[in-house]
Parts: C-alpha cells; sequence; structure tokens
C-alpha cells in the first residue's frame, strides 16, 4: 500500500470536505487506510460521500459544519473522537477567497474570509490539539501564495492565509516538547470551485474563474501532496513553481516581488487593476 501501514486506522479531520481539495482529501486518506471525519456546510454532500467511501470499505462519519461557529467545531472534532477514539491529523482545509481592491471592498469582506479561514483554523484547532498532542499527531493548514506574500485584490484573502500561518507555527514552536507536527500547505491555483465562490468587492460571488483550469493543479494531486508532507513531517509544503519561487525571491528581493505580483494579476481578464 501507498505509504505502507503509516495511515492506517489513523483518524483524519478534514474541514470543506464537500468539494475541491477537501472531498479529494477525503478519498486519498479513506484510500491509505485513514478513518475520516468530514466537516462541511453541506451536510447532503457530506453524506453522499460518507456513504460512497462505505460503501468502498472505508470507514467515514460527518457533521455539518460552519467553522465560524465554535461550537459547530467542537461537534466535528466530538464526532471525530466519539466514532474513531481519537484524532491523528486536523487538515484545516475549509476557507473562502475574494477579488476586488481594497480601495472597493465592503469591510464585511474582509470579516468574513477572517471568519472562516482565520478563526475556522482557530476554534477547530483548540478542540482539537488535546487528542493530537495525546497521539502525537499531525495539524495542516491549506494556505496560498498568499499566505507568502501580499496578493494583490486579495487583500482579505491574503490577511487571512497570513494569520492563519502565525498562528499555526507558533503553535508548533509552543508544542516542541509534546511531539505536534504542525505544516502550512500551499497549493498554487487549483482547479476547484472556491474560484467560482471567491468574493467580490459588494461580498456577491464571482461566479466565474478568470485562470484557465487547465493549466492548474487538480484537487486529487493538491491531496497527494498533502498526505506526502504529512507522513514526512514537512513544516510547509509547496506545490509549484510559483509558490517556491516565490518563497525564494522574496528572501532576496521582496521589492522585485512586489511588481511582479502586481505585473500577473494585471493581466487577470476584467482585473480590477485595469
Amino acid at each position: 500500500m501507498k505509504y505502507g501501514q503509516y495511515f492506517r486506522n489513523k483518524s483524519v479531520v478534514i474541514t470543506g470536505a464537500s468539494s475541491g481539495i477537501g472531498k479529494a482529501l477525503a478519498y486519498e486518506f479513506a484510500s491509505l487506510g485513514a478513518n475520516v471525519t468530514l466537516g462541511a456546510r453541506q451536510s447532503d454532500k457530506l453524506a453522499a460521500i460518507a456513504e460512497d467511501l462505505e460503501k468502498h470499505g472505508y470507514k467515514a462519519a460527518w457533521c455539518a459544519t460552519d467553522v465560524t461557529q465554535a461550537e459547530d467545531c467542537r461537534r466535528l472534532i466530538e464526532t471525530a473522537v466519539d466514532k474513531f477514539g481519537g484524532i491523528d491529523i486536523l487538515i484545516c482545509n475549509a476557507g473562502i477567497s475574494m477579488r476586488a481592491l481594497f480601495d472597493d471592498v465592503d469591510l464585511e469582506v474582509l470579516h468574513r474570509l477572517m471568519d472562516v479561514n482565520f478563526w475556522g483554523t482557530v476554534y477547530c484547532t483548540k478542540y482539537a490539539l488535546r487528542y493530537i498532542q495525546a497521539s502525537r499527531g499531525s495539524i495542516v493548514g491549506v494556505s496560498s501564495v498568499a499566505g507568502l506574500h501580499g496578493l494583490p485584490g486579495r487583500t482579505g484573502y491574503s490577511a487571512s492565509k497570513y494569520a492563519m500561518t502565525g498562528f499555526l507555527d507558533t503553535v508548533r514552536v509552543e508544542n516542541i516538547k509534546k511531539g505536534v507536527h504542525v505544516m502550512i500547505a500551499c497549493p498554487g491555483f487549483t482547479a476547484t470551485n472556491v474560484r467560482y465562490s471567491a468574493l467580490t468587492a459588494d461580498g456577491s460571488r464571482q461566479g466565474e474563474t478568470p485562470r484557465k483550469e487547465e493549466k492548474m493543479m487538480t484537487a486529487e494531486e493538491v491531496a497527494g501532496r498533502i498526505a506526502r508532507g504529512i507522513k514526512h513531517r514537512r513544516r510547509l509544503v509547496l506545490m509549484e513553481f510559483e509558490g517556491r519561487a516565490t518563497h525564494f525571491i522574496k528572501k532576496f528581493s521582496p521589492r522585485f516581488l512586489d511588481k511582479m505580483f502586481y505585473k500577473v494579476m494585471a493581466k487577470e481578464p476584467n482585473s480590477p487593476f485595469k
């Protein structure tokens, strides 16, 4: 089996599990022998995914979860503990994006991104941490290139991912002697519906993507790389050339990187910079 027996019978909690990367993670870890607990707002989709996994002989549980609500996050963690006896891996994947200049954006949009991307991670980590400490397990935050360098037109998205990274980096340091592994995973642009649901300046959904899907990573590729990163207990997983280049160039020429990011984002169809 891929990765040997490493993931067999491990309890894995995944947020944002009803579609995209989260759904791909559910199938990836289930196929590796893990017991998966799925959280997202759409209970019908979660139920369908769990049923399909069980049809294939895998073990799955689910809990309708709005990660902006602390009590929902607590119930998700309790579901995993009640069903599988504990938690070995928490993957904070739930997230939303945005596309608008800060000049134009409604401040409520930024609050919404922080609530989902940052506070959702905080809530789930808070309730899962003692179980992960007991198992000497892993906490994963699914971030982005926007969490490595400010992405123009995505102020709230970058801010929330930076905040998530700072939070999880600190959790890592606090738990050095407790054996907790903390990993930041940074996919590039991925072919998922998160781009279609990105919020515009007034909080409405974008409804379309300015980028070509055929040039993007698939959700399944991202899930596989996250699993590999957890197996090797990496701190940071950069999945594409853009992410690796951003990480490298920022150390030596952040001003040049500013210009490159502006140039790239300005070339998008219907770019807010035009």
